[in-house]
């Protein structure tokens, strides 16, 4: 006669779970990834807008000096670049093709400081004051910037940022809900065996233990292979789109790598705890 096999107390398809749990958190994952470098890729395009200070003619070495160091001190301000009279010329030659010098006995250009302000400055109040302050200084005769050009990028920035985050959250709820359903359908094989310790006595720590012992395992080991899914796809797109390499920021990628190795763990624990709780509080009849 074939011997029966001993069903033991917390086991149940291994396989089936981390492929599922790994699945699903390699797809949230992947949102995360987008999230990280949409994020990286405003602050990009916020990092190449420029701010133009022109000055007071013929300002005397000292004075110009003295300004930049004022321009560098200011908190809004990432970097600070001066631009001639005769090289601002030579860029309007470059860019209309016509040389006004041919026709003007002088230069009408202003020597100026070229700003790029950090992307927590962008936003149109925070330049409305950055261009107040600016322009008071000693030395500035004005201050432009494409006021239009920087009101229309932060629009579509908040708009895409919103709607990737509703996104986001969306699919985290769908993945805590299938990660949840997925172990408590693995462990419905079990509701008879965990009735049975309960009618002779174990205790209910007893009985929850290798559940739970199993289920944070599971969620760890799905976690792990999450993570090397998403790094392997993401060296992947960095071979063939070389320019990503830019929006790439190792410390978020490695603190979302951990969000996701730990959010496998914790989601099976609770999942399966709820689990088990669920079936030693319900009656006989509802077993079946």
């Amino acid at each position: 006669m074939p011997r029966l096999r001993k069903k033991k107390l917390g086991s149940y398809p291994t396989l089936l779970v981390v492929f599922s749990i790994t699945l699903a958190l390699v797809v949230i994952g992947l949102f995360g990834l987008l999230l990280l470098h949409a994020h990286k890729l405003s602050e990009a395009v916020r990092e190449n807008l420029e701010v133009q200070v022109y000055l007071d003619r013929d300002l005397p070495a000292p004075e110009l000096a003295r300004l930049r160091q004022d321009l560098e001190t200011t908190s809004a301000v990432a970097s600070v670049r001066f631009v001639s009279k005769d090289e601002g010329a030579k860029q309007l030659l470059a860019t209309t093709g016509e040389d006004f010098r041919s026709f003007l006995d002088d230069n009408p250009l202003r020597d100026a400081y070229v700003l790029r302000v950090r992307p927590t400055g962008t936003d149109t109040a925070s330049l409305r004051r950055l261009g107040q302050r600016l322009g008071g200084l000693r030395g500035v005769f004005e201050v432009q910037y494409p006021k239009s050009l920087f009101a229309s990028i932060n629009q579509n920035l908040t708009k895409v940022s919103l709607l990737l985050l509703g996104f986001a959250a969306v699919l985290v709820l769908l993945v805590v809900v299938l990660i949840n359903n997925t172990i408590r359908l693995a462990m419905f094989s079990q509701r008879l065996l965990i009735r049975s310790m309960q009618l002779v006595g174990a205790t209910r720590f007893f009985i929850q233990r290798p559940f739970l012992a199993r289920a944070t395992w599971q969620g760890l080991a799905s976690g792990v292979l999450a993570a090397l899914v998403l790094l392997s796809l993401l060296q992947y797109a960095y071979l063939e789109i070389g320019q990503l390499k830019l929006l790439r920021d190792d410390l978020l990628i490695g603190l979302l790598l951990a969000a996701v190795l730990g959010l496998g763990t914790v989601i099976g624990f609770v999942s399966s705890y709820w689990a088990v709780n669920k079936y030693l509080n319900v009656s006989l009849d509802e077993l079946y």
